[in-house]
C-alpha cells in the first residue's frame, strides 16, 4: 500500500492468477487502512534480511550512516528483535548500503534523523525498501554501538548546528540487541491482549545511552492496557563485547522480567534468540 505501512496489503504472486487475486485484496486493505487504494509492486526477495542504515545530516552539507540494524525476526510484518551490527552482512556491504543511504538522503536534501530500509536477500544483494524520516523503536541499538544520542543529535541539527562528528570518527563498539516486549498472546496469532499489569517487574538497568542493559517504557505497576494503542509496552535492550555475550544479557534480563495480569510475548522474546 502507497500510503501506509505496519505490513497492511502486502502480498506474494507467483503467477499472473496470484497477482490479479492480490491486487484486488491489497487495494481493498490498503482502502480500509488508509483510505487510499493506491499499491505499488516490487520485486519478491527470497531467503530476505531486513537491514536499515541509520542516517543523519545537517543543514551544512554533512550526512552521515551510524551502521546498520538487522531486523529480520518479525511476525506479521513488524519487527520483534533487533540488533547492530548485522550478523548477515560484512564490511564491504556495510559501506555500499551505506553510502548509498547517504546518496538518497542528500539527493533530497534531507535534514534531521533518518532511516533508510532495505531488503537483502541471500546473495547479499540489496533492494531499497523506504525510507522512514524519523527515528525508529529500534534506535536505541545503535546508540549503544555507536556510544552516540541520536536525540541530541537531532536535536542539534534542528538548532541549526553541525553533526558532532564525522564518519571516519564513527566506530562499532560491541554488539547490541533490542526485543520489543509485547500485549499480545503468541499461541494465539499474536491477539493483542488488554488488562491490569498487576505485577510488573524488570531487571536492572540504566537509562543511559550504552549500557549492558537498557529497558525503554511508558508504563508502572497497576497500569490498563487498553486496546486503542500499539501492543508495546516496553524495549529491552542489550550491549556486550560481542553477539555471544549480548545474546546471554538479553536472555538473563528476558528471564528477570515478570508480567501478571495479561499475556505478553517475553518468553517468545526469548525463544526467538537461542
Amino acid at each position: 500500500a502507497s500510503a501506509g505501512g505496519g505490513g497492511k496489503g502486502l502480498r506474494v504472486a507467483r503467477n499472473d492468477a496470484e497477482a490479479a487475486e492480490g491486487f484486488d485484496s491489497c487495494r481493498n486493505e490498503a482502502r480500509a487502512s488508509f483510505g487510499d487504494d493506491r499499491v505499488f509492486i516490487e520485486k519478491f526477495v527470497e531467503g530476505p534480511h531486513h537491514i536499515e542504515i541509520q542516517i543523519l545530516a545537517d543543514a551544512h552539507g554533512n550526512t552521515v550512516y551510524l551502521l546498520e540494524r538487522e531486523c529480520s525476526i518479525q511476525r506479521r510484518h513488524q519487527k520483534v528483535v533487533e540488533e547492530a551490527p548485522s550478523p548477515f552482512i560484512d564490511a564491504t556491504i556495510r559501506k555500499a548500503m551505506g553510502e548509498q543511504a547517504v546518496a538518497l538522503a542528500k539527493a533530497v536534501k534531507y535534514q534531521s534523523a533518518g532511516t533508510v530500509e532495505f531488503v537483502v536477500g541471500s546473495d547479499k544483494s540489496f533492494y531499497f525498501l523506504e525510507m522512514n524520516t524519523r527515528l525508529q523503536v529500534e534506535h536505541p541499538v545503535t546508540e549503544a554501538i555507536t556510544g552516540e544520542d541520536l536525540v541530541e543529535w537531532q536535536l542539534r541539527v534542528a538548532a541549526g548546528q553541525p553533526l558532532p562528528k564525522r564518519q571516519d570518527e564513527l566506530k562499532i563498539i560491541g554488539h547490541a540487541i533490542e526485543a520489543r516486549i509485547c500485549a499480545e498472546n503468541p499461541d494465539n496469532q499474536f491477539l493483542p491482549a488488554t488488562g491490569t499489569l498487576a505485577i510488573y517487574r524488570k531487571p536492572a538497568h540504566s537509562a543511559f545511552a550504552r549500557s549492558d542493559i537498557r529497558f525503554d517504557d511508558g508504563v508502572r505497576e497497576g497500569d490498563a492496557i487498553s486496546p486503542f494503542y500499539d501492543s508495546m509496552i516496553a524495549k529491552l535492550i542489550v550491549h556486550g563485547d560481542d553477539r555471544a555475550q549480548a545474546l546471554a544479557r538479553l536472555d538473563a534480563a528476558l528471564a528477570q522480567t515478570h508480567i501478571v495480569g495479561l499475556a505478553t510475548n517475553v518468553q517468545l522474546d526469548r525463544k526467538s534468540v537461542v
